[in-house]
């Protein structure tokens, strides 16, 4: 895979079809950082809202303990895409605990808008813990020309990103 060492700012057209992708996947690597060093990855269920990500743990759960000490993460999600579209992402960002009683059940209604057919069950209550994680910096890797093309981007305020915006087909591919 073909990979830059520069950081640009993101524009309009990589956040489409970041967001894009984000949309359409369900699944998450999450890799944190152990107190002794050693990263821990799990695979889980997300929900992205514009390019936040959002999941659930047990709050007696080694990876919340992890968080909670280091709050750096790394983020990957893979899909499908037909030519120039982005087909993975790795996401560098931070995590924080989600405590705001009406953001969760915000998140709740629009898990449910989403997937209305899907019944989710996780323990309740003080059981839980909902995580957010907010990103710093973003790869996004597309199939150009039979080739895997990476492009790394920067990310200011994630929620001003997406205001306004709507998703254009192919816009990775006038990345590269």
């Amino acid at each position: 895979m073909s990979s830059t060492s520069r950081t640009t700012p993101i524009h309009g057209g990589a956040v489409a079809a970041i967001l894009k992708l984000l949309d359409s996947q369900k699944l998450m690597t999450l890799a944190v950082n152990r107190a002794d060093g050693r990263p821990q990855a799990a695979t889980l269920g997300y929900l992205n809202d514009g390019l936040n990500l959002y999941f659930v743990t047990s709050r007696d759960s080694e990876k919340l303990k992890n968080l909670t000490a280091d709050p750096r993460v790394g983020v990957a999600v893979r899909g499908v895409g037909a030519e120039g579209e982005a087909v993975g992402v790795s996401i560098d960002g931070r995590a924080e605990e989600v405590t705001d009683g009406d953001e969760v059940k915000r998140l709740n209604d629009l898990i449910i808008a989403r997937s209305p057919d899907f019944s989710p069950w996780a323990p309740g209550g003080d059981a839980i813990a909902v995580v957010k994680v907010v990103p710093e910096t973003i790869k996004a890797v597309a199939v150009i020309g039979g080739r895997s093309r990476a492009e790394a981007f920067s990310i200011g305020n994630a929620d001003d990103l997406v205001k306004g915006l709507s998703y254009e087909p192919s816009a990775v591919a006038r990345l590269f």
